[in-house]
């Protein structure tokens, strides 16, 4: 009760904060209260949704929208307050210098300047427009990312081999189905060789993916499709009645895959073989970084692969590539990952700038790395969690062209 109260008490200072500056800029009285309504209505949503609406773990569409609204209010109370905060300070010394050293001994603090307010309401209104965009039209905004690898020693049979990556499918936050029929069709029209699905297919229960198992079905690729686990796939961020439904919905999840006609890898490898020649798919359970689940077991799921073999790693967390697979006695050609999400927030002009706040939390956060000429591409993912919504880090497709490098002329 002591967080809400403390937090309920930022956010009413913060707002009144802010409506100092929409009376200086605008007059009009039915503005200032339109403000005010909309305050109450965001952190009372937020409130109700959090504390009586759902009193479990699992983070529902409500919740998350009622988090996604209150975090755009939030935003552009905090821009206007920079700039507010700046000017106060500024007129709290002008009032003191004038009661110093000015021909009149009061103390008077000068009045707001308009253009200062009109200013920081309109940077505020960018990130405040931008993330309620993002909750409406971003998180389906599909992007097909395209990359062409070269490798010396590919074989020869696999050279343009075409690969579709996904990941972080999240079906638990889903609600518009068109949307998602359109994703999975634009997978389809890569006609990629082979699908892989690099986890985190629900954000918690199978059950999520049951209404969604038809669709995820129809995804198709003509050396077939494959998946790992991610770190929501096995229900640790949910309160379960006992061990064994946990592990029940586990298997569920395993079930689900299978009738959706995924070969899931656990800590396993298959060889994708093609006019007598092979390539091996190595695929781990979780293995992340930073108190993520640690499952995934390298050294099995390469058991049995030569060392000279070329090989595909599939890994839902990136901090395993960084930590355990470049240094990892058999060379990883390419490692595949998702998991950071870009945090579904950033800037991203190709050629230009490649940002988020999520490049503090991980070195290699979205596209294609190299690390002692071992590539790694980590998916931006296919859908979203947390904030419902995705502002320049959009949704992604990733299809990967393998190619043998041409052999220097002598």
């Amino acid at each position: 009760m002591l967080r809400w109260t403390i937090f309920i008490l930022i956010y009413l200072i913060l707002g009144f904060y802010s409506l100092q500056a929409i009376k200086t800029a605008a007059r009009q009285p039915w503005l200032h209260y339109l403000f005010i309504v909309v305050c109450l209505l965001v952190l009372g949503n937020f409130i109700y949704q959090f504390s009586w609406a759902d009193s479990g773990r699992v983070l529902s569409r409500p919740k998350s929208y009622a988090f996604g609204f209150l975090l755009a209010m939030l935003s552009f109370q905090m821009i206007t307050i920079l700039f507010l905060f700046g000017e106060d300070i500024f007129r709290i010394f002008t009032g003191l210098y004038q009661k110093l050293f000015g021909s009149e001994k009061e103390f008077s603090i000068p009045t707001r300047r308009r253009f200062l307010s009109v200013l920081a309401l309109g940077i505020a209104a960018l990130p405040f427009g931008a993330l309620l965009w993002g909750m409406y039209k971003g998180k389906y905004n599909y992007k097909v990312l395209k990359y062409v690898l070269e490798f010396d020693d590919l074989p020869e049979a696999f050279d343009g081999y075409q690969i579709t990556q996904i990941s972080d499918i999240h079906s638990g936050s889903f609600d518009d189905r068109k949307k998602i029929e359109y994703g999975v069709n634009l997978i389809n029209e890569q006609q990629s060789d082979v699908i892989l699905f690099t986890g985190d297919m629900v954000n918690n229960m199978a059950a999520e993916m049951v209404p969604w198992k038809e669709l995820f079905s129809t995804l198709n690729a003509k050396d077939g499709k494959f998946s790992v686990l991610g770190n929501h796939d096995y229900g640790d961020y949910v309160s379960w009645e006992t061990e064994e439904a946990k592990t029940k919905n586990l298997e569920d999840l395993k079930v689900l895959q299978k009738g959706m006609g995924f070969d899931l890898l656990m800590n396993e490898h298959r060889y994708l073989e093609k006019n007598g020649e092979k390539i091996a798919l190595v695929g781990v359970e979780n293995w992340g970084a930073g108190g993520f689940k640690k499952a995934g077991d390298l050294k099995k799921a390469s058991s049995g692969i030569e060392k000279d073999d070329f090989k595909i790693l599939m890994s839902h967390d990136p901090s395993h590539w960084e930590q355990q697979v470049i240094s990892d006695d058999y060379h990883y050609h390419l490692t595949l990952s998702g998991h950071t999400h870009g945090m579904q927030f950033g800037i991203e002009i190709p050629g230009w700038i490649k940002w988020s706040p999520v490049k503090w939390r991980y070195k290699y956060w979205a596209g294609i790395y190299e690390e002692l000429g071992q590539f790694i591409n980590v998916n931006r993912g296919f859908g979203f969690i947390g904030y419902p919504g995705r502002v320049g880090i959009w949704p992604e497709i990733s299809v990967i062209t393998l190619k043998k490098k041409p052999q220097e002329s002598a």
